[in-house]
């Protein structure tokens, strides 16, 4: 059970990962040692899955991200589990969403250029045994990504 120093400890960490433990501890009222063992415990539990650094795809000459629909042929776990296991062996696929609907799952891909998404496509993912139907939706332009939850932010003390 999570209780109001966890979300607030959540909530800071989420702002700023990088965050020292010393000022977490300060912005939180815990002693360190008591903010790093809770730290600790949420990691350990799976509530803060890990630490990341959130790369502009773009700065990186990764052009195009798409939203991929793919509907398997086969819907039995077996077709679903191998697509699942190909899928997260994929750099390109950065998320991966089974989904309702017409769609079995939902894929966010990045690409250099249309170009290598299209070989993409032909040359990893419709070669995936299992896949009968993909659509694509390319993004134009992003205009909001946020990797934070939104938590209630308890009466911690904020900076």
């Amino acid at each position: 059970m999570l209780d109001k120093v966890d979300f607030a400890i959540l909530g800071f960490l989420q702002a700023q990962a990088r965050m020292s433990n010393s000022e977490l501890a300060r912005r939180v009222g815990l002693s360190e040692s008591a903010c790093l063992a809770r730290t600790r415990r949420l990691q350990t539990d799976g509530t803060i899955k890990q630490f990341v650094t959130v790369v502009d795809a773009r700065k990186v000459g990764m052009e195009i991200t798409t939203f991929t629909f793919v509907t398997l042929a086969g819907h039995n776990r077996k077709t679903a589990n191998t697509f699942v296991d190909r899928i997260k062996q994929t750099p390109e696929v950065l998320e991966c969403y089974n989904v309702t609907g017409q769609w079995d799952y939902l894929l966010k891909i990045v690409a250099k250029d249309i170009s290598a998404y299209r070989d993409f496509v032909i040359d990893r993912l419709i070669e995936i045994d299992g896949v009968d139907k993909v659509e694509t939706l390319i993004v134009l332009k992003s205009e909001k990504e946020s990797f934070s939850l939104p938590l209630d932010m308890p009466q911690a003390k904020r900076k």
